[in-house]
């Protein structure tokens, strides 16, 4: 593994290990808790109606269904627990669909069986022994549906064991609940939000509706489960046009009922495109006035990876906006945080700009990967898809003055930071990372040049590429708002030489600027090294970068740009190095020059060597001002794309092979490292994006704490606690203020 290729690549994995949990009871927990808190009776097609229940014994049993798509449909086996005497840690449920419905595989959450005859059974996993379901509380096991669901029938159920009577109508609830909504308007002519309000009553009283469901035509876009039933719907003149909002009441025993229509008319002028450019000292203006940039980046919808033994989407790359609000968080009542509450928060902070990273599959509305049943927010905020996610944040972060740069991640959300390239393939740089699940040496962007142990093709590619370009370009236009300060091209294109990525970046330029000549383009560097992941692992292409005193990280690299500048106009191009310190990767420019052993060492070996970590500012400075500082003396824009650090490392959320290699250190070095940086980047002038707003990176933590601890509390993962004081101090003199 070369030199170059070890760099950083700890970061890229470590920030994409969304689910960090560290045992297999805790990952049945977690999907019992989702099987707990499903929703059924919701379809971006409208709502669907399940049989009547079976009650009996204490328990109401149905099936119904989760989500309809044309051919088929995700269908549970609906468990409810009512009152059952004892904690319910087995079942076997014996049912029947009807109108040629059928199912296809073997379900979550419980195993269906192959067919006999008519019947289906749904039995318990054998781990529900440790997540047992108890009053109160539902359970789904799920399936893939096939034809058009219309009835179900359970023909018999046995619950720990025992045999129970159930009635088929009269013995259990089948009452749905009355909603009426409202709306706090029924015009619109400013960009604004409304407010629906569902009210809500059952026959079962107060307790008996679980939640409401809210509306825009067949759209579902909101769920709250707790009254008052409320939903804030932003508008801009992207929604201009008669909308039919409606609500649907959903009871304890699944039953469901609609509401009133409610007739809203949006007719907002369309706002008049912003302008950003950069000035002759090198400066972002927005409409001609200096634009200083106060940035975080807020990730999530480019993909995480799940667990290769998650009991659902094994090995997935779910997308989706975190916000600090997960559904088993509190017992399974969520935390109520909100996007806009994040944004408040943090525009009364400071931040006037986020970095949004998205790669091509996040603009798909109907991949899998950002839809249900993939997504691990409260059904409270959850939002339907990943490009409604984009588009929801683009539209709110307008409407609280924050710009937003669009940075297209990667090629693949299953591919995720190793990439380097547009047609990315194995072997990646993590093949032989030991105690570590999430390798993805059977996923390639690359259509040709494959070795064998690629089984998922991801293609991807130079016009593709640039297609989504133009699609993020339009997008403000698309929606009616004016805050896309510009396109982060590609993130870390560090497996090209420069004269290859000059070629790309100076297409990518003419791209945007056919569809919107009013954004930026952000340019980032390359590494130390080139053609490492382009089918040809043998044949590496050093690259230029300065002194070997300092290495620099992957997209730092833009030392070839003083004697060959992409064909950009200067006042369009911000160039976008990314730089990290030890809690991201350990090279060879922070080894103690005492220790002669440690000399050129770095990662793994620097650790597994005992060597100390020796933060050297003189030093550090020479390289960043070789590798991107000298363009501020040229007149170019900087905007370091990403920086940040855990100044807890080698503790607080490293990972624990990390705290095992690293902990005879004192925690301490990466906060001397951040600091170095920030007094580089006041010095010269240069503005930048901290790595990260939100707390979910596995080895930089974030701007918000985390509950999470990857050994005492791994079910706080995805739960944010206030802003790291220590970072707001850092933050606020990089700022300024």
């Amino acid at each position: 593994m070369v030199q170059a290729q070890r760099t950083a690549f700890r970061k890229r994995s470590g920030e994409r290990l969304m689910t960090r949990f560290t045992t297999r009871r805790l990952l049945f927990l977690f999907s019992g808790l989702l099987a707990l808190t499903a929703c059924g009776g919701e379809s971006e097609y409208g709502t669907t109606e399940s049989a009547v229940a079976a009650s009996g014994g204490g328990v109401t049993i149905d099936v119904v269904t989760t989500q309809v798509f044309p051919g088929g449909f995700n269908g549970a086996v609906r468990i409810v627990d009512t009152a059952f005497p004892t904690p319910i840690s087995s079942f076997e449920i014996v049912f029947q669909l009807g109108g040629g419905a059928g199912v296809s595989g073997t379900g979550w959450n419980g195993i269906i069986s192959a067919p006999t005859g008519a019947n289906r059974t749904a039995t318990n996993p054998d781990w529900l022994q440790f997540n047992p379901i108890h009053i109160g509380q539902t359970w789904d096991v799920g399936f893939n549906g096939t034809g058009t669901f219309s009835t179900s029938t359970i023909v018999s159920a046995r619950i720990n064991g025992q045999a129970i009577t159930l009635g088929n109508g009269g013995g259990g609830d089948t009452t749905a609940p009355t909603v009426t909504l409202v709306s706090s308007a029924t015009t619109v002519t400013t960009a604004s939000s409304i407010t629906l309000t569902a009210t809500a009553t059952d026959n079962a009283g107060g307790s008996g509706v679980a939640r409401v469901d809210f509306f825009d035509g067949a759209t579902l876009i909101g769920t709250d489960a707790n009254a008052p039933y409320t939903q804030l719907v932003n508008l801009t003149a992207a929604n201009n046009g008669l909308h039919t909002y409606r609500a649907n009441a959903v009871d304890a025993a699944t039953n469901s009922g609609p509401s009133n229509p409610v007739a809203v008319t949006v007719n907002i002028g369309v706002t008049a495109p912003a302008q950003f450019r950069v000035n002759a000292q090198g400066r972002i203006t927005r409409n001609g006035q200096l634009f200083p940039v106060r940035c975080g980046s807020w990730f999530g919808l480019e993909g995480r990876h799940e667990p290769s033994n998650a009991d659902v989407n094994k090995s997935g790359a779910p997308m989706e906006l975190y916000m600090g609000n997960t559904f088993w968080a509190n017992n399974n009542a969520g935390t109520n945080r909100t996007i806009q509450q994040t944004m408040t928060e943090i525009t009364n902070a400071g931040i006037n700009m986020v970095r949004f990273p998205v790669t091509p599959q996040t603009l798909n509305a109907n991949d899998p990967q950002g839809r249900d049943p993939n997504l691990k927010n409260h059904p409270s905020v959850r939002i339907a898809n990943s490009r409604l996610a984009l588009e929801t944040f683009v539209k709110l972060a307008a409407q609280n003055n924050i710009q937003v740069l669009l940075d297209m991640h990667s090629c693949s959300n299953f591919v995720g930071w190793r990439k380097g390239r547009l047609d990315a393939r194995p072997p990646y740089v993590d093949r032989d990372r030991e105690n570590y699940d999430f390798k993805r040496e059977t996923f390639s962007c690359a259509a040709t040049g494959n070795p064998s142990t690629v089984t998922t093709i991801q293609a991807y590619n130079e016009t593709l590429w640039l297609n989504d370009l133009r699609t993020l370009a339009g997008l403000g236009q698309q929606l009616g708002v004016d805050n896309i300060i510009g396109i982060d091209i590609f993130n870390e294109p560090w497996d090209y030489t420069w004269a290859e990525w000059k070629g790309l970046s100076e297409r990518a330029y003419q791209a945007i600027n056919a569809v919107n000549p009013n954004t930026l383009v952000f340019v980032q560097g390359i590494s130390g090294t080139a053609g490492n992941q382009d089918g040809t692992p043998t044949t590496i292409t050093q690259v230029p970068f300065g002194s070997t005193a300092t290495n620099p990280n992957w997209g730092e690299n833009l030392f070839e740009v003083r004697t060959s500048p992409p064909a950009i106009p200067k006042d369009r191009i911000v160039f976008s190095p990314h730089t990290y310190g030890p809690s991201v990767f350990v090279q060879r420019q922070f080894m103690d020059p005492a220790q002669t052993q440690c000399t050129g060492l770095e990662g793994d070996a620097a650790g597994n060597a005992r060597c100390n970590v020796v933060i050297n500012p003189t030093l550090l400075r020479n390289g960043w001002e070789e590798h991107f500082g000298y363009l501020k003396g040229l007149g170019y824009a900087v905007v370091v794309g990403e920086f940040g650090g855990n100044l807890d490392w080698p503790g607080g959320q490293a990972a624990i092979r990390d705290r095992n290699r690293w902990g005879y250190l004192a925690p301490g070095a990466d906060g001397l490292w951040q600091n170095a940086f920030v007094d580089y980047m006041v010095s010269k002038g240069i503005e930048g994006c901290y790595w990260s707003i939100n707390p979910e990176s596995g080895d930089t933590a974030g701007w918000y704490s985390h509950a999470y601890d990857p050994i005492t509390n791994t079910a706080g993962w995805g739960e944010w606690r206030p802003f790291d004081t220590r970072k707001t101090t850092l933050l606020n003199r990089f700022w300024g203020r």
